[in-house]
């Protein structure tokens, strides 16, 4: 009888400990800072996908998909979700710079899944369109920035009223 609560008490104490470590375990494996990264570029980038899916997945953001504009240069806009850490938007902000020649529009986190990040996307119409002057794109690169502080100031230069330009 003793021998069998011994028994009990070891396999209770096994049973508990193999809980906790996967507990443990669940806490470390953390989701993707970054889940999907959508990419629209002018045509002549399209023979240098390979370069381009190293280059993202070298920022950190390997779930990268290009689409590539037939005719013309798509539009300068950027769209993060509010989960986006602020050293992979900011890294965002650096490739649409150099591939999109630029980031004029800033697209509202409520249109986004948490960690979804969208550059030159051609989704969205100007009831949704933010512009953004280059002083207030100086701020969201700075380095300083913490995560909360950048989706912050991303909130505040995307809630402000739109009027539409009449292009739709």
């Amino acid at each position: 009888m003793v021998l069998s609560r011994y028994l009990q008490t070891v396999i209770v104490a096994v049973c508990a400990s193999v809980m906790v470590a996967h507990a443990v375990a669940a806490e470390v494996v953390s989701a993707p800072t970054v889940s999907r990264v959508e990419v629209v570029l002018a045509s002549q980038y399209k023979n240098q996908v390979a370069t381009l899916t190293e280059e993202f997945s070298q920022a950190g953001m390997p779930n990268v998909h290009f689409q590539f504009f037939r005719q013309g240069q798509p539009p300068q806009n950027i769209g993060l979700g509010r989960e986006v850490p602020a050293d992979k938007a900011r890294e965002v902000i650096r490739l649409a710079l150099k591939y999109n020649l630029g980031v004029g529009i800033l697209l509202p986190e409520r249109l986004f899944p948490p960690r979804f990040v969208t550059i030159a996307s051609s989704n969205y119409d100007d009831t949704v369109e933010y512009p953004i002057d280059q002083a207030a794109l100086a701020r969201l690169q700075n380095e300083n920035l913490t995560t909360e502080e950048f989706h912050r100031l991303y909130q505040g230069l995307t809630s402000s009223r739109v009027e539409p330009k009449g292009r739709y």
